[in-house]
């Protein structure tokens, strides 16, 4: 599992989510502004149908997010097994605040747990479709600090693409080789993992030469780049996903 693959979003629903078991605990009715003693777990259906279901919902969505890759349940993604979940449980807390018996008036845990409901299933379902939810909800390490003007960059921390001929920082030349001749390229071995942004959305394929994009990296993020291949990279996504990044023009280096 990758953490740094949770968004926004899935922040605002697990805080949700936390919300809702919390208003379980709580008094769902009051009789002449007094309390009740009577809260959800007074009756199972209630307590692991309404208010736990939504929680379930949350720990789908989260760990469907967490995971490499999408998991499914009886042929439905994990993830929108939990959508449901949470959209349904908001529905039926909406008309249990409605449908509250006239003698009695709705108390906090009825309430405290329709917003939270409502909240989840909202964030839930924006996410997707909200930039801000969308982003990461643990940011990236930040690329180390550039190099002086002018300064060595560490030996195999050359650019991508860069001549095939290059003397490695603090190198000297081979014995025999005249002085100011290139040595030859240095083996994969000596590359050293660095980050760096793209400055157009440019696709990321797969390691095994598929033709159809796993991801498209995207402006304004830092990647690492893990392996070079000739003048591709092999990069690694926030969410933990490898693919080659074919064209290596024009990239920021941190």
């Amino acid at each position: 599992m990758n953490i740094r693959s949770l968004t926004r979003g899935d922040g605002v629903v697990i805080g949700a989510a936390v919300l809702l078991f919390i208003a379980s605990f709580l008094n769902t009715y009051t009789y002449h502004d007094t309390s009740l003693d009577s809260n959800a777990w007074d009756g199972l259906g209630s307590g692991l149908g309404i208010y736990m279901g939504g929680v379930i919902g949350a720990a789908l969505v989260v760990v469907n997010r967490l995971l490499p890759q999408p998991r499914k349940v009886a042929g439905l993604d994990l993830g929108t097994v939990g959508a449901a979940f949470t959209v349904l449980v908001a529905w039926i807390m909406f008309w249990n605040l409605v449908d509250v018996p006239s003698q009695f008036s709705a108390g906090a845990g009825l309430i405290l747990g329709f917003i939270a409901a409502l909240v989840l299933a909202g964030a839930v379902i924006a996410t997707p479709l909200v930039p801000a939810l969308g982003a990461a909800l643990i940011p990236a390490p930040k690329p180390p600090t550039a190099q002086p003007y002018g300064a060595q960059p560490p030996n195999g921390y050359g650019y991508p693409g860069a001549p095939a001929q290059q003397q490695p920082f603090g190198g000297q030349p081979q014995q025999g080789q005249p002085f100011g001749a290139q040595p030859q390229q240095a083996p994969a071995a000596d590359f050293s993992p660095f980050w760096f942004a793209v400055p157009v959305p440019r696709p990321l394929y797969a390691e095994d030469g598929s033709p159809t994009p796993i991801a498209e990296l995207a402006p304004g993020t830092w990647y690492l780049a893990v392996e070079q291949r000739g003048a591709a990279l092999v990069a690694q996504t926030q969410d933990g996903r490898r693919g080659v990044l074919q064209d290596t023009s024009g990239i920021q280096r941190g």
